[in-house]
């Protein structure tokens, strides 16, 4: 048996009963600066956007250092390949991520850090490790995990931390996509919140950062490390990959660049081009996604995992017109959502694809109706416009987008989203829809990882989507419901590597199997 097989096994053996992994983790718990006379690693280890030959990895200290990187296809690190040292200091925050490259396909590859203090260069920490598996260059079953929405509404780390986290990790995912709202910049959190029911929820942890609204890159930063105070959180980054875009509570709730700030006093002094620059800073900073050289700060792209799978991550922030465009009959940049740029990659991109399937990960439903002024149910906040027909405004970009797919014959398309704090699956069909030029498809949400939970949103019947199930918080969107309450959600998707049929599974933090679908796959015409 080979050195692979057996740590593997090891690795399974190692998981608690109920699900989570053992003590013995391979994340670094938290320590505060100043507190060892040796580099600390503050916040685990990370890694992303993983392929079958390369992968991005991630870890922060507390000081400025020099950090060594050693990497292996063993957890004994036997042959181990060394980088070149990286110097870390305050310009980055202490953060370091680097690209694996020429990585052996379908491998277990276990990474360390180790870090020396610029200052005293003798002192050394420990070491922290990290693992990741390459994607395959053969067809093999692969099991990805997809939801959204981390430590907002006020709802913190408790005394059971994230544990929808800890659920996840059980299923030992290849890896993870986190499809939006990964911190909240606007909502600051309290140290306890009084419940429905008189019971108090109390947050264990509250940093300075949280308390208020992020402002400064320092504080943005700060929201990030606050979600990696949570034990379950780096327990499964440091054994699972974690590709990250982002929506609208990274900067602040609903904004666009034209957002304007004056009348918001929390903000004073700020545009939004300024929040979005420090978040868009941060966000690059604290997270394994990588870089796009011709674009710096780009959130779009492609991940290739395998013959099976191709994973297109859009955004619909950076390059959306105002939210007050929803009704507009002719396509202009001001009524776009992805933008002109955006599009024409997607295409580009979906038409050059030879994977059996092309997954969208999208960081808002395509057909729900979210609005920018709830109170007067006032402009579009996502896509949809509530008016059941034709498409106007930004229906028209994914019109013509959906147009562009059967067109171009390109099959075995599904859409996956969080951004609403409940989980359904939508069918998507020409036969019910106002417009009709597209190709049936599915449309999957699934949220909150750890935050409030809602009722449902309303549909708009523009593109044909009919609820096939859902699970949410009992009553209108106005309810709040906190973790504890059960309702947090993340969907599972298995691809057989024999069958290349597509299962998809949606799952509570309880690991608990509500519904699921089992797709085969079409050929594309």
């Amino acid at each position: 048996m080979s050195a692979v097989s057996l740590t593997r096994r090891r690795f399974l053996s190692s998981m608690s009963a109920v699900g989570g992994f053992a003590v013995a983790s391979l994340a670094m718990p938290y320590v505060a600066r100043g507190t060892a006379s040796r580099p600390v690693f503050t916040s685990g280890v990370q890694s992303g956007d993983v392929d079958a030959t390369s992968g991005m990895i991630w870890t922060r200290v507390d000081r400025p250092s020099r950090i060594s990187i050693e990497y292996s296809t063993t957890e004994r690190f036997a042959n181990a390949t060394r980088l070149a040292p990286v110097d870390v200091g305050p310009e980055t925050d202490f953060t370091l991520k680097t690209l694996l490259a020429d990585l052996p396909p379908d491998q277990d590859i276990f990474y360390r850090f180790v870090a020396a203090d610029l200052q005293e260069i003798n002192a050394v920490s420990n070491a922290v490790r990290g693992q990741f598996r390459t994607a395959p260059s053969e067809r093999r079953d692969v099991r990805f995990i997809w939801s959204g929405d981390t430590a907002g509404q006020g709802w913190g780390i408790d005394d059971d931390g994230m544990r929808t986290y800890r659920t996840i990790a059980a299923h030992r995912p290849d890896f993870m996509i986190h499809s939006g709202d990964t911190i909240y910049a606007d909502n600051p959190m309290p140290d306890e919140i009084r419940l429905r029911d008189g019971s108090v929820w109390k947050n264990r942890i509250v940093t300075d950062e949280k308390r208020e609204v992020a402002r400064t890159l320092d504080e943005f930063r700060g929201q990030w490390k606050y979600n990696l105070l949570d034990e379950h959180v780096r327990d499964l980054l440091a054994h699972c990959p974690v590709f990250h875009q982002w929506d609208d509570h990274e900067v602040l709730n609903n904004w666009s660049p034209s957002s304007d700030l004056r009348d918001d006093a929390r903000y004073a002094g700020l545009t939004v081009g300024e929040l979005a620059a420090r978040s868009s800073r941060a966000f690059h900073e604290m997270t394994p996604i990588r870089y796009v050289a011709e674009e710096p700060g780009r959130i779009f792209r492609k991940v290739s995992y395998g013959p099976l799978l191709d994973v297109f991550f859009v955004d619909l922030r950076s390059y959306r017109g105002p939210n007050t465009h929803g009704l507009d009959p002719v396509l202009t940049d001001r009524s776009r959502i992805l933008g002109e740029k955006q599009v024409a990659w997607l295409k580009r991109e979906l038409a050059r694809s030879d994977a059996t399937w092309k997954v969208i990960s999208c960081d808002m439903p395509i057909s729900l109706v979210i609005w920018d002024d709830y109170g007067k149910k006032k402009g579009s906040e996502a896509v949809a416009n509530g008016d059941n027909g034709a498409p106007l405004g930004r229906e028209l970009e994914f019109a013509d987008l959906l147009r562009f797919i059967r067109d171009a014959g390109i099959a075995n398309i599904i859409w996956l989203t969080a951004d609403v704090h409940y989980t359904a699956a939508h069918h998507y069909d020409p036969a019910r829809a106002a417009f009709k030029e597209f190709l049936p498809f599915w449309e999957f949400v699934s949220g909150p990882l750890h935050s409030g939970t809602y009722g449902p949103q309303q549909l708009d019947m523009t593109f044909g989507p009919e609820v096939r199930f859902i699970r949410s918080a009992p009553g209108g969107i106005e309810q709040n419901l906190p973790p504890s309450a059960g309702l947090q959600f993340f969907g599972i998707v298995d691809l057989d590597g024999q069958t290349e049929q597509l299962t998809v599974r949606l799952m509570d933090r309880n690991d608990v199997e509500l519904w699921r679908i089992s797709l085969d796959p079409a050929v594309a015409s």
